[in-house]
């Protein structure tokens, strides 16, 4: 009997001690922004001067959820005519800003994009709306403010792109204005990995995200860390590679990862004045965006195509002469290819073409 009595008192101190180690629900809390939030200025007007500079700032309060966890913080932009109704916020733009941070600051351009897209008309003052959202198990929400705005006129934009034929992942980034539709392309070969190669500019911030379509809506990737993909569609969360030259880029969806390589080509060979000892090393063309190379070729021996004077990334062919790689960090080794080889002896021309991630592929002009 005494067992027993122990056997019940304990079950009794468990049990209440157990309750007490419960978790506290956030949905039993009222989650409220304990301040309104601040903008810079009440009032932006954008030109053809000041897209590339900061116009507006907002800060506001961290918001207690009550369990100290990491709070996620976005901004909302949207009309006056978005605010009321069951649908109210609907077209609201929600740019994501990060984790425990308390401040955002936005370019007259980005703000002009937005501003565009939702209605507003170029060079007419119209009002912008504004409010911040928190995140930890639930979304609360800011009082929000309104700002007086005029979008800068809109231009012609470039012509798109080429239509890809394979999955596609488009780059954006500031080497080419920040523009998805007119953005070079990385493509799946069917081994589940996107690759390709981008030239970065001297002059730029070597920056980029990749894009699931030739546009920012519904989805674009960007990094926290190298070499790992997170979701990061209009601000924040660029990819940046780090100086300028041309990159072999690779992304993994499955796994959120990227590579990004730079690369420069040469050739290499018996057919060449080097042989296999010595690179002769290619000149890239950032016009045509083709590298080339004007060399003493013969026809007794072979050659290949290999960047960075190392067999990491190099090409050879198959037995139709369609350029494939022979090694690969990423996609990995491909046997069975054919070395490159010249029609007769004498000097040529050799160009190797990059910039379709479809379709590689070279040139040899006798001179």
């Amino acid at each position: 009997m005494k067992i027993t009595k122990y056997i019940a008192l304990f079950l009794m101190v468990w049990f209440f001690g157990a309750c007490d180690d419960e978790p506290e629900l956030t949905v039993l809390r009222d989650i409220v922004f304990p301040e309104a939030i601040q903008v810079s200025t009440d009032e932006v007007v954008v030109t053809e001067s000041n897209l590339k500079h900061d116009v507006l700032t907002i800060t506001w309060p961290a918001v207690d959820y009550g369990i100290g966890a990491p709070v996620d913080y976005a901004v909302q932009f949207t009309t006056p005519n978005d605010t009321v109704g069951a649908a109210a916020w609907s077209q609201a733009r929600t740019v994501k800003v990060g984790t425990d941070v308390l401040t955002a600051t936005y370019d007259a351009n980005t703000l002009n994009k937005n501003a565009l897209r939702l209605g507003l008309e170029a060079n007419v003052q119209g009002v912008l709306v504004i409010r911040v959202q928190s995140y930890v198990d639930r979304n609360a929400y800011s009082d929000p403010v309104a700002i007086r705005f005029t979008p800068y006129e809109k231009v012609d934009e470039p012509e798109p792109g080429p239509e890809p034929t394979l999955p596609a992942l488009w780059v954006p980034g500031d080497y080419q204005g920040w523009n998805p539709a007119t953005a070079p392309f990385i493509v799946d070969r069917e081994t589940g990995i996107y690759e390709g190669y981008v030239y970065f500019p001297d002059g730029g911030t070597c920056q980029f995200k990749f894009t699931a379509q030739a546009a920012w809506e519904p989805m674009a990737y960007g990094s926290q860390e190298e070499g790992v993909l997170v979701e990061a569609n209009y601000e924040g969360d660029n990819i940046t590679v780090p100086d300028a030259g041309y990159y072999m880029l690779t992304a993994n969806l499955s796994e959120m990862t990227y590579s990004a390589t730079k690369t420069s080509w040469s050739i290499i060979g018996d057919a060449t004045a080097g042989g296999w000892e010595t690179d002769t090393p290619m000149q890239y063309d950032a016009g045509a965006n083709v590298w080339q190379v004007t060399a003493d070729m013969s026809t007794a021996g072979s050659f290949k195509f290999r960047a960075n004077n190392a067999w990491i990334i190099d090409f050879g062919v198959d037995e139709e002469g369609t350029l494939l790689y022979a090694d690969h960090p990423v996609l990995g080794y491909t046997a069975g290819l054919l070395n490159l080889t010249v029609p007769e002896t004498g000097n040529y021309t050799i160009t190797l073409d990059l910039s379709n991630p479809e379709a590689y592929s070279y040139e040899l002009k006798l001179n």
